[in-house]
């Protein structure tokens, strides 16, 4: 059983680990990830934005993140899901969660901003209805992928 939580504190480390875990595996972590995984509170929620957890037996085993960018405008950012968790649709309830919170916070767009290697996440991203688009105003060096949904 998995349930989809808000932001909690307690599970900060284990957020910013989780997520330097997939990002390091494939040579992708930058400064700005780690000033949103050093204090998620500061850099995500407190500007109006959102961080889900995905929890099974008191255990963080995913994450997802709305990063306000401008009225009516969220990023989707900082999704994961622990490797032994994987394939077990807990990405697709994350996506589902971050969506449904965008909608009825009045987004009428939400973007997303990745990499090439990163196929099963392109192909859920894909799955799910976003479209590519030319990378602009990219705060990530190595994003090659920027892709949108209108809601």
């Amino acid at each position: 059983m998995v349930d989809i939580i808000n932001f909690d504190q307690a599970y900060a480390a284990a957020f910013k680990s989780l997520n330097l875990e997939w990002l390091d595996q494939y040579n992708l972590t930058e400064e700005h990830d780690l000033l949103m995984l050093d204090n998620p509170g500061k850099q995500i929620i407190q500007p109006g934005g959102f961080i889900f957890l995905a929890i099974a037996d008191d255990s963080l085993v995913g994450t997802a993140a709305l990063i306000k960018e401008t009225d009516g405008v969220f990023e989707l950012a900082k999704m994961v899901v622990a490797p032994a968790f994987r394939g077990k649709g807990i990405s697709k309830l994350l996506l589902e969660k971050c969506l449904e919170t965008a909608r009825s916070s009045g987004a009428k767009k939400v973007i997303l901003l990745s990499n090439s290697q990163l196929k099963n996440a392109l192909s859920l991203y894909e799955k799910s209805g976003f479209e590519y688009i030319p990378v602009t105003d990219s705060h990530y060096a190595t994003a090659d992928i920027m892709m949108q949904i209108f809601l």
